[in-house]
């Protein structure tokens, strides 16, 4: 049997084993697994270092160990390296270990070729990077990359805004400003009160909301504190042309449904996941990644 898994701690809310188990049965893989994997970060570079001889083939790495996982490595991406951190991490028959960054390309793809809705290349555009951390890295760096015009970064912690920025060649900014894309890389949204599917479809509908909304009233949740700790008031929001939320969850995030609510296209994080997961997929395996059985896998899977 070869293995797969994920690294993480915590990581039972992870939909990776339910969006890769099902791809490797789509392509025929049935002598493959994928698995969660609890490793706390005391244990982290000890439990890496003995998946080789556990028979496992690769591993994708979540919080908080993906700084981890580039420094044990016995090779790394030119990408893995600039960013500063991998999220996957492949096993030769000889126990050396090579790390990788499919995040940043990942989220590009998600981008330029979303399941639904609307594609958008960052090339020439201004970007607005909420968070420092290292999906925040990656993504600032995947901008850059992708030839957009300037990006910014904002964190809650400005200091480590500008540590960011001055490594990755962006700008730190004080407070979020307009821009053409805006990219949530923090965990806001996460835990707030859950706005179910059909919140989307409501927010599609209904007329643009006033700039001075006091609340986001679908189904009676209140989203506006998710917004305020990104730094963001509804009509801020509706200056971006087009808004991406790493966060994924049940149901739709209060930044997602303010950004349609204000008619601004987006994109949620499980198109983003399913993307970075497919590179590794195809990285490990080398067979082609079956996108839609892993999009409907990841998003009928239950939370942790």
């Amino acid at each position: 049997m070869k293995r797969l898994g994920v690294l993480g701690w915590p990581v039972a809310h992870s939909r990776s084993p339910a969006m890769h188990s099902a791809a490797l049965a789509a392509v025929g893989l049935a002598d493959w697994s994928y698995q969660r994997l609890p490793v706390p970060p005391e244990l982290f570079e000890q439990t890496a270092r003995a998946l080789p001889g556990a028979g496992f083939r690769g591993a994708n790495v979540t919080i908080p160990h993906k700084e981890a996982a580039l420094a044990l490595a016995d090779s790394a991406s030119a990408a893995a390296r600039a960013i500063g951190a991998a999220n996957t991490l492949s096993f030769a028959s000889d126990g050396t270990i090579a790390a990788e960054n499919t995040d940043a390309p990942g989220l590009i793809a998600a981008m330029e070729r979303p399941p639904v809705g609307v594609a958008r290349s960052p090339q020439g555009l201004s970007a607005l990077v909420l968070g420092a951390g290292g999906s925040a890295r990656a993504a600032v760096w995947a901008l850059r990359e992708a030839g957009a015009r300037e990006v910014s970064i904002w964190n809650r912690t400005a200091a480590r805004a500008a540590d960011l920025a001055r490594v990755l060649g962006a700008r730190a900014v004080a407070r979020p400003e307009a821009a053409d894309i805006l990219v949530n890389c923090t965990s806001v949204g996460l835990t707030a009160p859950a706005l179910p599917p059909q919140a989307a479809q409501l927010a599609a509908d209904a007329p643009p909301l006033a700039a001075d909304a006091p609340r986001l009233a679908t189904d009676g949740q209140d989203g506006t504190e998710a917004l305020n700790q990104l730094g963001l008031t509804l009509d801020l929001v509706g200056r971006y042309s087009y808004v991406v939320d790493l966060v994924y969850r049940e149901g739709v995030t209060p930044l997602l449904l303010a950004a349609r609510a204000q008619g601004v296209p987006t994109l949620d994080g499980l198109d983003v996941l399913v993307a970075q997961g497919a590179l590794s997929f195809e990285l490990w395996t080398g067979r082609r990644a079956p996108l839609q059985v892993m999009r409907d896998a990841a998003r009928a899977a239950p939370e942790g």
